[in-house]
């Protein structure tokens, strides 16, 4: 049964990623719930959870990922065209977005590198067995996926091909990686597939996606009056639970060495961020190599495993954060003093900066894929800083030049190896001697593919539970269905499903988009995949 908030109704929210600010958004313009009544708790010092971006130019500038876009995240982009702009208040983040998309369109012609060589991609190369598979994996039903892994499915071959290498560096799964995922992904974005050799049809933000989207979004919530308690960590969630009822009761919570109990009374609300891709992270830099944590560091995975104990509807968290050697993999964010690297980049490749995207040395041990972004990325960044990113899938392989695994490089030794997949030792070297590299800073990232783990029914939890009365789940780790993981669509519809879900709003969430139930779509996919 939804509730009609009054002026009393309080809301809590743990955790401050997008898929909690989305709701506060939602708690005021739909449910109207008094935003001085909405309370933020996050255990960072830093809003915005893996939406993240940070640095100057002194210490170099980091970002440990980037969730790329598509015009068909309806909510998003919807949700998005209510927030102003970080530079100018007079347009919309959706605005801004759109407006710099049309100057800077994305079409990478260097997308796959082999021995310093951009790879031919007139062809995806998947074989007729497995193109038939994939056909048949588009129309079998979730339900008979449950548990399976995509190598389970497809020819051995199948993953040397070029749409494998495509696939896995733009996306980062792995061949052990969730099946039923995967296909989520092939039918949510059907749509994309005949541009996946170029990145056509992905947008990008002004800036990162801290100042461009979580900024933007906290600073209007907090002009609102919403309050948000950083620096506090939720240790623990009381519930009163029957078979017909589940309601919360109590949130325990940790401020610096302090703890204290805030009791939800009749008329409170809930709503908690159940696990984190960006948890227990660690950041190294040019000369020292970043550690690798477990759960025993992560509040939000630690509580969510308590949480899960006390309801079978609440998830199991184990199989998401329990497997971290097949969940990990490290970025790094490397800041310059110069352009001699972008300008290189630019000729190679053909691409302007924030037009190319993802660059993968497929012949890499570590299977490294770099982004130069638009310049400036960051607002305070000076014309002559140049930054770039880069990731890695497997960080525990020996490299090529560097005869350590990347866990145990320090940023210059990360360096190292790419200049050496892109044949400019020679150019780079001096570059370094004299101090034109800012830092290179590598971050190892514990749980940032829990979200693809196989999975079974149940262990992702519904947004709101059967019989919730007064509390929800919401982001990655939530059930929503036919809608991909990984993505900040993803997280807003949970924002979208939990507040239409509890209150009278008069509004349903905004229906998924599904490429593939455009024929059109899925003829011209057919016909790339079959090039």
């Amino acid at each position: 049964m939804k509730t009609r908030a009054d002026e009393n109704t309080k809301v809590y929210l743990v955790g401050s990623g997008i898929a909690s600010l989305a709701s506060a958004f939602y708690l005021i313009a739909d449910a109207n719930i008094d935003p001085e009544k909405i309370t933020i708790f996050e255990q960072y010092s830093t809003t915005g959870g893996a939406l993240d971006g940070s640095g100057n130019p002194r210490d170099g500038y980091l970002i440990r990922g980037g969730r790329m876009h598509e015009k068909e995240y309806r909510c998003y982009w919807s949700l998005l065209s209510n927030i102003p702009s970080f530079d100018n208040p007079d347009i919309s983040v959706t605005e801004e977005s759109m407006e710099f998309n049309s100057r800077f369109v994305s079409h990478a012609q260097a997308r796959l590198l082999k021995d310093g060589k951009k790879v031919d991609l007139s062809s995806f190369g998947i074989g007729r067995r497995d193109q038939i598979l994939m056909m048949e994996l588009l129309f079998t039903p979730e339900s008979a996926l449950a548990g399976k892994r995509i190598e389970e499915w497809f020819t051995l071959s199948f993953f040397s091909t070029n749409f494998w290498m495509i696939f896995t560096s733009t996306f980062a799964f792995q061949k052990w990686s969730s099946l039923a995922e995967m296909r989520r992904y092939m039918r949510r974005f059907m749509h994309l597939v005949p541009g996946l050799k170029h990145l056509g049809g992905i947008l990008r933000t002004k800036y990162n996606q801290y100042h461009s989207v979580v900024l933007p979004l906290e600073n209007y919530l907090r002009d609102k009056g919403v309050k948000f308690e950083l620096e506090t960590t939720v240790t623990d969630i009381d519930f009163d639970l029957s078979k017909e009822r589940k309601t919360a009761t109590a949130i325990q919570i940790k401020r610096k060495s302090k703890r204290d109990t805030v009791i939800l009374e009749n008329g409170d609300f809930l709503f908690f961020t159940n696990g984190s891709i960006t948890e227990s992270t660690d950041a190294g830099d040019l000369h020292r190599a970043p550690l690798l944590k477990g759960v025993e560091s992560s509040g939000a995975w630690k509580l969510w495993k308590r949480v899960a104990k006390k309801d079978p509807s609440f998830g199991n968290p184990g199989v998401f954060c329990d497997h971290i050697d097949l969940q990990k993999w490290y970025s790094f964010t490397v800041t310059l003093k110069e352009s001699t690297f972008h300008d290189y980049m630019e000729d190679f490749t053909g691409n302007l900066d924030g037009t190319g995207g993802l660059v993968t040395m497929t012949d890499s041990n570590w299977l490294i894929s770099i982004v130069i972004a638009r310049q400036p990325h960051f607002p305070d960044q000076p014309k002559d800083i140049k930054i770039f990113w880069g990731y890695a899938l497997f960080a525990d392989r020996i490299g090529n030049y560097v005869k350590k695994p990347l866990s145990e490089c320090s940023g210059e030794e990360i360096l190292e190896e790419l200049w050496y997949h892109l044949k400019i030792i020679d150019l780079m070297e001096p570059v370094m001697q004299r101090g034109g590299v800012v830092n290179a800073i590598a971050v190892s990232m514990p749980f940032i593919e829990s979200l693809f783990m196989p999975r079974k029914p149940g262990d992702r939890p519904k947004v709101i539970p059967e019989g919730s009365i007064n509390f929800a789940f919401l982001g990655q780790f939530t059930e929503i269905e036919d809608d991909c993981v990984f993505t900040v669509e993803y997280s807003v519809r949970s924002a979208q499903e939990a507040v239409y879900g509890l209150f009278e709003c008069g509004k349903e969430p905004i229906p998924v988009y599904m490429g593939a139930h455009n024929p059109l779509n899925l003829f011209k996919a057919a016909a790339a995949i079959s090039s």
